[in-house]
């Protein structure tokens, strides 16, 4: 059973946009809290951002900050993740997770146990 299907990546130039989006058949999805994360070859899992249930609070990594933003549809049970100004060091395979209840800060750490994972969309940036 698919949980949370991640669409949207592709080959991009640096400095090009993109938007992922994550589709969830999990309900009430107003009651779940989503988070992107993302992993290079050879690299550890990385956090990228994350959104509470009803998108009242956002985190971000650093290293994405003012170039990302996500975003949450409840009504359609989906989370995007539009990425702006692109960069080589941004490619990887962007994986979407889940969990029921409140965002924590701890949800950012990247060894966090989320309930549910999609299986991932990989974005490539050409310099």
């Amino acid at each position: 059973q698919v949980l949370l299907v991640e669409s949207g990546g592709g080959l991009v130039q640096a400095g090009e946009s993109l938007t992922l989006s994550c589709a969830a058949s999990l309900r009430p999805f107003d009651s779940y809290a989503v988070a992107w994360f993302r992993q290079a070859p050879g690299e550890e899992r990385e956090f990228v951002a994350a959104i509470s249930r009803r998108g009242r609070i956002k985190y971000y990594a650093d290293s994405v900050k003012g170039r990302f933003t996500i975003s949450k549809d409840n009504t359609n049970a989906t989370v995007d993740l539009q990425m702006n100004a692109l960069r080589p060091a941004d490619a990887a395979v962007y994986y979407c997770a889940a969990e029921g209840g409140p965002l924590k800060a701890t949800m950012t750490s990247p060894g966090y146990e989320y309930d549910y994972w999609g299986q991932g969309t990989r974005v490539t940036v050409s310099s």
